[in-house]
């Protein structure tokens, strides 16, 4: 069958990746590289852990190597053709059929397939006959409101698939596991007990067994909302997961632990079947009935980190009041609230499920250039094994010398550095007001050349994250026509004091305001409001909004939840709200409100004033989910 190409060419950047080993040694595990995503995370995981490693360079390595990781993010169509374009899909077919153990992550779980939906047409590995399919973000699951978010971003809880008398030796434990994909090995809908409601969990065990072709593979299971996936598959000598060890902290580096140092024979052994073994019993609903409830989702805390240069040009964390973020002193020195590296290290530490780098200063216009910012992202992949987020300057550029830097080479550079999502900001509004242009003109919305797209496509939406600044907009209501004056592309945006959320609701009474966007740090104001921008912004394949609040930044009043209820109404994709919080209490408003997947502070955790371990405390005596991983932290 002949393949289709990708119109995204993926160049790998030039950006080193950590030495395996020592040249004179001869490593029996190998990590096949195809280019796309943060493979430099698995390579600090593997070496954290006291482990040497080589990367595959050509055929022979295949054959050298006693034990394989294949990691990786981005499209299935994007790794497929790479590893046919690059001769590695039989060498890679050879090695799993020799029987030596493979370790798949994320698309290296996904390329084992016969097919995905994500691109039709194109042939997978075939090792397990069964087809990758989209979540469907209409979805009336317990405690939702008929839909829920893709990508399925975010920590979630993964179960055995099959309950047997002998457990034996576990890979993984019952803890939260990092995923970030839109397309999943579902199980059959149709089968009722794949159900998420609490009186599934009284349903037979082995009822409504799965079909061979999936069920002799699957070895967890997880949910979200009501559909239910196989998120890692283990037989013979193949083991896989859904989603990212090396992003999953203790938890993920205690399951690459226990595959790296488990004999070759012993991940190489013929595993027990239903055909083979009439002990084992099919468990497609969690066991953990406190887990049987909303989307199966953690409530995600991110920490966030402004990084500028100083005036004596050292890189500092900074924070803002309604983006200043100088000193109200004579001297109106940057606010430095600490060291970039340092300041992630103790956030990982306590319990932070993402870390973001938002960086703030003017070397940004060069961003290939700025030697530093990539070495942040480095050292912080050296240590902090949760997601990071790079912001600032993604976007095409031209170096001094003249050479043309594309937003997607400038993000390739931070995903090889270690980031693993990027963040865009301004550049967004420019591309969406360029849609909202072209669409009036009758034209093509979509060119496929702006920054989210070439990213998107290349990597996945999952990888773009886009950055909203908006502020609220007042609206003189004295004239008693106001409403029929008011520009009609804003009105969808219109918030009505007198049905405010927000905690400063009472003294928003008779008032009217929309929120328009803004640029260049919240300097400049456009004419769009943050309904267009979002709609525009998942149109364009972004995978997540990072929602702040110029009016709320710095502000200690709480999130603005009409602004995040808004957005949240307009977008099928995940939103991080941002701005505003000053108390544990602020996160659980937040979090019981919008139903926001995800809730960002900066310095109130900076600062101390409050901690990310009390905030999940409070969370949790508010019986919402959170990651409260029970190994210690490495």
């Amino acid at each position: 069958m002949s393949q289709p190409t990708t119109s995204t060419v993926l160049s790998i950047p030039d950006v080193g990746q950590p030495a395996g080993h020592a040249p004179e040694h001869r490593p029996k595990l190998y990590i096949l590289d195809y280019g796309a995503g943060n493979v430099r995370s698995l390579a600090n995981s593997i070496k954290k852990l006291g482990y040497e490693f080589e990367w595959i360079k050509d055929e022979s390595d295949f054959d050298k190597a006693e034990k394989l990781i294949f990691p990786g993010v981005g499209a299935f169509s994007q790794a497929m053709t790479s590893l046919r374009s690059s001769g590695r899909y039989d060498q890679l077919l050879r090695y799993i059929a020799s029987g030596k153990p493979y370790f798949g992550i994320c698309i290296g779980m996904q390329v084992l397939f016969n097919s995905s939906a994500e691109a039709p047409g194109v042939k997978g590995l075939g090792v397990i006959p069964y087809h990758i399919r989209k979540f469907n973000s209409e979805d009336s699951y317990e405690g939702g409101k008929g839909k829920k978010t893709v990508p399925h971003m975010g920590w979630n809880g993964a179960w055995r698939a099959w309950k047997t008398e002998e457990e034996g030796e576990k890979l993984m434990l019952d803890e939260d596991y990092y995923f970030v994909h839109s397309y999943a090995a579902l199980l059959d809908p149709s089968a009722p007990s794949t159900s998420s409601s609490s009186s599934s969990a009284t349903t037979s065990a082995s009822a409504s067994e799965p079909d061979s072709s999936i069920g002799d593979f699957a070895y967890t299971l997880s949910r979200y909302g009501s559909e239910t996936f196989v998120s890692s598959v283990k037989k013979d000598n193949i083991f896989a997961s859904q989603f990212h060890p090396e992003k999953s902290g203790p938890a993920g580096l205690d399951l690459l632990q226990r595959w790296l140092s488990a004999p070759v024979s012993a991940l190489s052994a013929k595993t027990a079947t239903a055909s083979t073994d009439n002990t084992r019993k099919w468990q497609p609903v969690n066991p953990d009935a406190s887990r049987l409830g909303g989307t199966g989702l953690t409530n995600r805390i991110v920490a966030c980190l402004d990084v500028r240069s100083n005036d004596n040009g050292d890189l500092v964390v900074t924070k803002g009041d309604q983006y200043d973020v100088r000193e109200k002193s004579d001297d109106k020195a940057v606010r430095n609230l600490g060291k970039p590296v340092e300041l992630a290290q103790r956030y990982y530490r306590d319990g932070a499920d993402e870390v973001a780098f938002l960086n703030i200063t003017s070397f940004r216009s060069s961003a290939l250039l700025d030697q530093p910012m990539l070495d942040v992202v480095r050292a912080a992949a050296e240590t902090v094994f949760v997601p990071l987020t790079i912001g600032g300057g993604i976007k095409d550029t031209v170096d001094p010398d003249g050479t043309p830097r594309s937003a997607l080479e400038v993000a390739g550079a931070y995903f090889r550095s270690g980031a693993d999502k990027v963040s865009i900001g301004s550049e967004a509004v420019i591309a969406v007001e360029d849609l909202l242009a072209r669409e009036a003109r009758g034209e093509e919305a979509l060119t496929g050349k702006t920054g989210i797209e070439t990213i998107s496509q290349g990597y996945g939406a999952q990888a773009v994250v886009v950055s909203i600044d908006p502020k609220r907009v007042y609206v003189d209501t004295s004239s008693p026509d106001w409403e029929a004056t008011f520009p009609e592309a804003h009105k969808p945006c219109l918030v009505y004091g007198d049905k405010a959320t927000s905690r400063t609701a009472p003294q928003e009474k008779g008032k009217v305001w929309w929120y328009q966007c803004t640029i260049s740090g919240g300097r400049a104001v456009r004419d769009i409001d943050v309904v267009q921008l979002a709609k525009g912004v998942e149109r364009l394949g972004a995978g997540e909004i990072l929602l702040n609040s110029v009016d709320r930044d710095g502000s200690g009043l709480g999130f603005d939840l009409d602004l995040v209820q808004l957005v949240k109404n307009a977008v099928s994709i995940p939103v991080v709200s941002s701005s505003g919080a000053g108390s544990e209490e602020d996160f659980v408003e937040v979090f019981r409100e919008t139903g926001t997947e995800a809730a960002l502070a900066a310095g109130i955790f900076h600062r101390q004033e409050v901690g990310i371990d009390q905030v999940k405390a409070r969370l949790g005596e508010k019986n919402m989910a959170v990651r409260r991983c029970t190994l210690p932290t490495i």
